[in-house]
Order: C-alpha cells, then structure tokens, then sequence
C-alpha cells in the first residue's frame, strides 16, 4: 500500500488517540472548484512528501503492538481517490479489530460510490464529510470529537445505520 503519512499516535482528529494514515493522491477539489491555488491547500507539504510503500498487514501489526491508540484515521490528502487500497485496509483490519475506523474526505454523500456506501454501512465506519471552504467558521463536530474548519463539513458514523 502506498500511502504519504504515518504517525502511530495522533490526538487532534479524532476523541480518542488514533493511528494516522496520510493517502498519496488527491484530486484537489477544495481548491479548484473555488479557483484557489494548489499551495492554499493544507495537505501541499504532504502532496509533495515521498511515498511510503507499506503492507497492509505490516499498517495493521503497527497498530496492534501500540497501547495508546484506539482508532485509525485516514486523513490528508484523499482516501477515496485510491479507494482499492483503503477497501483492502478496511476489510484486513475488520477481520481482527472492531475499533473505530474515521475518514477524513472533501467529498460529500452524493458522490459517494454505491459501493463505498455498502463498505462504510457494512464495516461502521465514520466519515467526516466536506470540502474546504475559505472563510468559513469552524465548529465543533460531536461525532469526531473536534473542531472542523468549515461550516459545510459534518461527520456521519456509519455503526448507527
């Protein structure tokens, strides 16, 4: 699996500490539909980061020998670009962990694929929804447990049907 970040304990993006994963590709939507430059977006650094090529099981042995982590989190640059990879994740890791699993996407349900609505529904995963939008307030997200940037951006948890 090729992803961009990794850090095995990250306390700002979801309530409890979480295994953060940085995807490799992005399509830039925030940015472009609102005719902003690419280097307004805050995953540019990343975008520009060398790719880390990684085994799934090696991702999931990572997370299972950490005792602070309870929760992975897919966030920076865009999970559903490589929806392959992130499928193939959810699957392995649900075969051993019931624990939280959070997506960080700019897309909103209507794009979703009727497939990613059955992995999301079937797996209970949550999915902070929502491009960035500049100027926007942010606001405290109840189902994350955080901040978000932009009014237009919410979490829906798919463990609740």
């Amino acid at each position: 699996m090729i992803i961009k970040a990794l850090e095995d304990e990250n306390f700002t993006n979801y309530k409890v500490p979480a295994m953060l994963i940085g995807m490799p590709s992005c399509t830039f939507k925030c940015c472009t539909e609102q005719g902003l430059p690419l280097s307004t977006c805050q995953n540019c650094s990343l975008y520009q980061a060398a790719p880390i090529d990684i085994p799934v099981e090696k991702l999931i042995e990572r997370y299972e020998t950490n005792p602070i982590s309870q929760a992975v989190v897919f966030g920076g640059m865009e999970p559903l670009d490589t929806w392959e990879d992130l499928s193939e994740f959810i699957t392995k890791f649900r075969e051993r962990f019931p624990d939280p699993i959070v997506i960080y996407t700019g897309y909103t349900e209507s794009e979703l694929t009727l497939d990613q609505v059955k992995c999301f529904v079937s797996n209970g995963i949550i999915v902070k929804f929502g491009r960035f939008v500049p100027g926007q307030k942010s606001h405290y997200d109840t189902v994350l447990g955080v901040n978000l940037i932009s009014d237009n951006q919410y979490a829906r948890d798919y463990r609740e049907g």
